[in-house]
């Protein structure tokens, strides 16, 4: 039995297949036309388009035309390269190098200071803010470079008589706090400019050592309880800015004018019925701000257009202590209200200076104040 051989030609297959090719590339062509044109595909592109823009925050009004989507926008290349450059500018942010001379610290978890600091004699500036930090340990005075002591908003009860050996201090803030007194010692910081004690509540006098601050330039010992003026600082011949407001001052000593160089001077929130002539001794003073609830008399003169100062008298209604409030509680809150309250002075005061046209003196400003 012999085998069957069958011959096909090939130009025949290949033009089964060419035909078939041709038949398969036109449905292709005719089905992305028809894709091309279907509105099912626009829909879901910008249906992808805006949920983008809305993961990425962009308002609807600026991918929107008269109520349309309008994909032509690149506003996701744009965001992209805008992410990516506030992204290169936070990198060299944090790639700045630290300042190797200053140490902050703030928040609530933080009780005491760290073991490590006492090693870190190099450093020029602490800021050591909103702590439950209670002691200043001893050894801040192995720090001879330091500058700058800022220790507001903490629970600090006392401050080390270490802190006289602080030569080179300039600045010291210690407002709101708990401190009862400062130490003498603070005397010998022969270099320092400012100092700040507000808010302690409890403060009744500052030591005549500090009398030896020759260099001192603002003073603020607001919201404690000084019944006068500290002798030290009538002391203090530089002096330019003296704030001793919500304290127990009854009048102001008679020496007053020693301040020559005073130019801002607040009085407000004390007990003071007159003021004496004295003050039209200080050539330099430009603001003098008085709580006038108790204010009955004052010296002419000081009402005169001709001189630099601006008179400021705010009558503002005294808030009645309430004995019967648990004492720490009572302490806080009192300290939460002096803040407030220096704070709207702060604004008030630099209103006032900022005006075009300030008038020379201001007899009556009333505010009515309820915090």
């Amino acid at each position: 039995m012999g085998h069957k051989v069958v011959v096909f030609d090939i130009s025949a297959i290949r033009s089964l297949w060419e035909t078939r090719v041709k038949k398969h590339r036109a449905r292709q062509k005719k089905e992305a036309e028809r894709l091309e044109q279907s509105a099912l595909e626009k829909i879901k592109a910008e249906w992808n388009f805006v949920s983008e823009c809305r993961k990425k925050g962009i308002p609807q009004a600026a991918y929107t035309k008269n109520g349309f989507t309008d994909t032509s926008l690149r506003l996701l290349e744009k965001v992209e390269r805008n992410v990516f450059t506030r992204q290169s500018g936070l990198s060299k942010e944090r790639g700045k190098p630290h300042n190797p001379f200053v140490f902050e610290i703030s928040g609530q978890h933080w009780k005491e200071l760290p073991d490590s600091l006492k090693e870190q004699g190099h450093l020029r500036e602490w800021h050591i803010k909103d702590t439950r930090v209670q002691v200043i340990p001893a050894y801040v005075g192995l720090f001879r470079a330091m500058t700058v002591l800022h220790l507001a908003h903490n629970q600090l009860s006392q401050l080390p008589a270490e802190i006289g050996c602080l030569k080179n201090l300039k600045e010291l803030n210690v407002s709101f706090n708990h401190l009862k007194s400062i130490p003498p010692e603070l005397g010998g910081c022969e270099s320092l400019e400012s100092l700040d004690c507000s808010g302690n509540l409890e403060l009744t006098e500052l030591p005549f050592e500090l009398s030896n601050l020759k260099q001192v330039t603002f003073i603020d010992i607001s919201a404690n309880k000084f019944p006068s003026v500290p002798v030290c600082v009538l002391r203090m011949c530089h002096l330019r800015w003296l704030d001793i407001s919500s304290n127990n001052l009854r009048d102001l000593p008679q020496d007053v004018d020693r301040l020559q160089e005073l130019q801002t001077f607040l009085l407000y929130n004390n007990q003071l019925t007159y003021l004496p002539s004295a003050l039209l001794n200080l050539k330099k003073l430009t603001l003098l701000v008085v709580s006038g609830d108790r204010l009955v008399e004052l010296p002419t003169a000081l009402c005169d257009s001709s001189t630099p100062l601006k008179f400021v008298n705010l009558m503002d209604n005294p808030i009645d202590n309430i004995q019967h409030q648990d004492s720490d509680k009572m302490m806080e809150s009192e300290q939460v209200r002096q803040h407030l309250d220096k704070e709207f002075m702060k604004a008030y005061i630099e209103d006032l200076k900022e005006r075009e046209s300030v008038p020379s003196y201001t007899t009556k400003v009333s505010f009515s104040l309820q915090l």
